[in-house]
């Protein structure tokens, strides 16, 4: 499971783990991430005159994170305005302490929570479908097509992040590695720039790659074309590369896969995106998604109270229990569980088979 917030064990130390906002989550998704500080022993060498001072917000903190960290002014939580990380854009975010986020929680779920969504919808008419589309057709896709890239023009939160989703689209052909998967037909639903899409395809898979944004599958479509003109071998079956919602993916399939797409799916169209899922396999459903548990709950809505200069997309966690149910009442089971845990990347992996 997902780490929570502790206290290191060496002297003086600790850390917090906090969500960010959701363009700098993998998702989506999940595709989740997150922010990590430690406080060195420095710092707590100037907690006691920093302390007299918490009344006064430091120049280098944010208000919310002041206000935040205010709740527990206490020596052993003001690392709170001591710790400071980076979100994906490389924009610093001062929150830390595990006693101030604590404390801090009753704050933070008192705050509107919509109030994002809402602002992120203004744009297309109260279409959030419309408003991801838009984000990463335009800023979001030259952000995620580097962290899904090879180049070096990334900071450590964006090679994290590529790190980890990486690591779960390995899980996925691992467990693919023993399956001929020629003549295979596989629906990747969500294929971003094409991570999972592409090998599959160069294993012999018949692939349907879609993606709600045009820019993103574009990109998948140029990659597959670079990687054969390199000299990969071709399948028999080309890939099909289309921009396509969820629900507007069609057909059947041998397998069906969604990766860090959840995260921006509310709880309430969540169920039928995975009903949607499961009616196109005939065999298998691989998806993941963000896990929703209190601690994550608090820590993202840290994050949303820094939500940067850029405009964002809102994440949403799922509670693993309420996605299981779900692909029972689809009529899959979960068969494989993975999670993948990095330092600003965490995402739950589902394999599942129709029962």
């Amino acid at each position: 499971m997902p780490p929570v917030p502790v206290v290191a064990a060496r002297p003086n130390e600790c850390e917090l783990t906090v969500f960010p906002r959701s363009d700098d989550i993998s998702m989506s998704a999940m595709t989740s991430c997150v922010a990590r500080a430690v406080v060195a022993p420095k710092a707590v060498a100037k907690r006691s005159d920093a302390a007299k001072k918490v009344s006064k917000p430091s120049a280098a903190l944010p208000a919310g994170a002041f206000a935040a960290a205010s709740l527990a002014a206490t020596p052993a939580a003001f690392a709170a305005t001591e710790a400071i990380s980076q979100t994906a854009d490389g924009v610093g975010v001062a929150v830390g302490g595990v006693v101030a986020a604590a404390a801090a929680g009753g704050l933070l779920m008192a705050t509107d929570p919509n109030k994002r969504r809402e602002d992120m919808m203004s744009t297309t008419g109260g279409d959030e479908a419309a408003s991801v589309r838009n984000y990463f057709d335009t800023e979001g896709f030259s952000r995620w097509k580097k962290i899904y890239g090879e180049t070096d023009e990334v900071n450590k939160v964006q090679l994290d992040i590529r790190n980890g989703h990486q690591q779960t689209v390995d899980k996925i052909l691992g467990w693919t590695a023993g399956v001929d998967m020629t003549g295979k037909t596989v629906c990747d639903a969500g294929c971003g720039t094409g991570s999972l899409a592409i090998p599959l395809a160069l294993r012999g898979a018949s692939v349907s790659a879609s993606d709600i944004s045009s820019a993103m599958v574009g990109e998948a479509e140029v990659r597959y074309n670079e990687q054969v003109k390199a000299g990969a071998k071709a399948p028999s079956v080309a890939p099909k590369f289309e921009a396509l919602g969820l629900e507007e993916c069609s057909g059947k399939y041998n397998v069906v896969t969604c990766i860090d797409v959840m995260i921006h799916y509310p709880t309430d169209r969540v169920n039928g995106m995975i009903d949607h899922l499961a009616s196109l396999s005939d065999e298998k459903l691989i998806i993941s998604f963000a896990p929703k548990t209190l601690a994550y709950t608090i820590l993202k809505r840290i994050g949303e109270l820094f939500p940067g200069p850029s405009k964002a997309t809102r994440a949403y966690l799922h509670a693993e229990e309420d996605v299981e149910a779900a692909l029972n009442a689809a009529g899959f089971k979960v068969t494989r569980r993975e999670m993948t845990a990095t330092s600003f990347y965490f995402s739950r992996l589902l394999e599942c088979e129709r029962v």
